[in-house]
């Protein structure tokens, strides 16, 4: 269990904008902050990152505390430069320590190094062999503090504390939310190319923590995370039977969903977690069903000669996307929710498939393939200002982050390793997320509850 000191409640968006003040009034003990003179803009093109000085978090006499402190501003240090809009300064150049909350800034020496904000933290064991991690982040040249806040938890939680505060630093910069504080369910794959072994993993979003949920002996295949980020749907073959199965992070607990012959692609959570939507062939034909889950009854959706799959909910749960070759070649189609109103949208050059929309609405994922070449791009739900962000010999399966200014996705290389890369929107920032094994199919959970 996390705590944040003050309200007993996490910072998150269900919080207003005064309390994360009066927060940050309570810990600074100062004057009502200027308005912030430090932000990122994300919203037009490339930003040029901005330069942060994270130095280790203090903790006074306790050489434990220091040692997790030091721990704690390296996983904020890596969060922070991974997302491309940080430029985390060399703390060999850093003039100045802290070891408490209370330590003033001395804004020349950070000037000095071109540092434009800085986070100064702390971490301390409480009495109950709990830890507190604290912190606050300075504006260097207005010298007011901009947000902070403190968070006690169990030891053993130690790395999402870090996150947690990731995320509130990214929300004072760009004024977006955080997507630090999440986890990745994937597909992790080892042995050779002609009988490889894919087990379900899941790991933090920084590829941290990783552990396997199934043992291998039956493929899985399309994990996705189900609204509250506390269950899974994958679809797993058992003795050539193909069976989608429900599943609790938590508990261990697994539940048939249902034995669905034919299937082609696993379902995705409706946004109130209620349906699933998925694809199942009936005499050969594929087409998109709704499943209630409180009831298990399925209702047809589409009915069509055509091969309709990879169906995924916009945001509001009003309609669905999902890709067909009904116009003759594999493209993306939009529809209501309850299977009326089909339209396309994709008309450009090439094939396109597993379309997922935006959390945001704004957007909406896809792979495409042309001329031997795959491609990950976005696109508006009217089929407008169509992007390509990356591209591969084998690129594919985006998922978002549940700020929906991040996906993710698997790069296959030829002949060789099948790995999980993460990209911003402006396509600029992309890098890999370190895995054990091969990994492919990666689905993004929403903020951890």
């Amino acid at each position: 269990m996390l705590r944040v000191s003050h309200s007993l409640v996490r910072l998150r968006a269900t919080l207003s904008a005064a309390t994360l003040i009066l927060v940050a009034l309570m810990l600074a003990g100062a004057p009502t902050p200027a308005p912030a003179q430090v932000r990122i803009d994300i919203t037009g093109g490339r930003p040029d990152p901005l330069p942060i000085a994270i130095p280790d978090f203090g903790a006074a006499g306790d050489a434990a505390a220091a040692q997790r402190g030091r721990e704690v501003a390296a996983v904020i240090t890596n969060d922070l430069r991974g997302s491309g809009l940080f430029r985390p300064l060399d703390p060999a150049a850093f003039l100045q320590t802290f070891t408490s909350l209370d330590d003033r800034p001395r804004f020349e020496d950070w000037r000095t190094l071109k540092a434009q904000a800085l986070v100064q933290g702390q971490v301390q064991t409480l009495p109950d062999g709990r830890i507190q991690v604290g912190f606050r982040l300075w504006d260097v040249f207005a010298g007011q503090q901009l947000v902070g806040t403190q968070i006690v938890t169990e030891p053993a939680n130690w790395r999402r504390a870090a996150h947690m505060v990731s995320d509130e630093i990214y929300k004072a910069l760009t004024g977006e939310e955080g997507y630090f504080d999440t986890r990745i369910v994937y597909i992790a794959e080892t042995g050779p190319a002609t009988n490889r072994t894919k087990r379900l993993a899941i790991m933090d979003q920084d590829g941290a923590n990783n552990r396997y949920l199934s043992d291998g002996q039956a493929l899985v295949l399309t994990p996705r995370f189900s609204p509250t980020a506390q269950e899974i749907t994958y679809m797993s073959y058992f003795q050539g039977t193909p069976r989608v199965y429900l599943f609790n992070i938590d508990t261990g607990r697994r539940e048939l969903l249902g034995n669905f012959p034919g299937m082609t692609f696993a379902p995705r959570f409706s946004p109130d977690g209620n349906r699933v939507v998925m694809s199942m062939a009936d005499g050969g034909n594929s087409d998109l069903y709704v499943m209630d889950l409180r009831t298990r009854q399925s209702r047809r959706l589409t009915d069509n000669p055509a091969i309709d799959t990879s169906p995924s909910f916009s945001p509001d749960g009003t309609r669905i996307t999902f890709n067909s070759d009904r116009g003759g070649s594999q493209q993306i189609y939009v529809m209501g929710a309850n299977g009326g109103g089909v339209e396309r949208i994709s008309f450009g050059d090439g094939r396109y498939a597993t379309p997922v929309w935006s959390p945001r609405g704004d957007l909406i994922a896809f792979t495409k393939m042309k001329g031997g070449t795959f491609y990950i791009g976005v696109m508006a739900p009217d089929g407008s200002g169509e992007r390509i962000l990356t591209e591969g010999y084998l690129v594919e399966g985006p998922t978002w982050a549940p700020n929906g200014r991040v996906l993710m996705f698997f790069r296959q290389q030829p002949g060789g390793a099948t790995r999980l890369y993460s990209i911003d929107l402006t396509g600029f920032s992309e890098r890999p997320v370190p895995t054990p094994t091969d990994a492919s199919d990666p689905a993004w959970s929403p903020l951890l509850p």
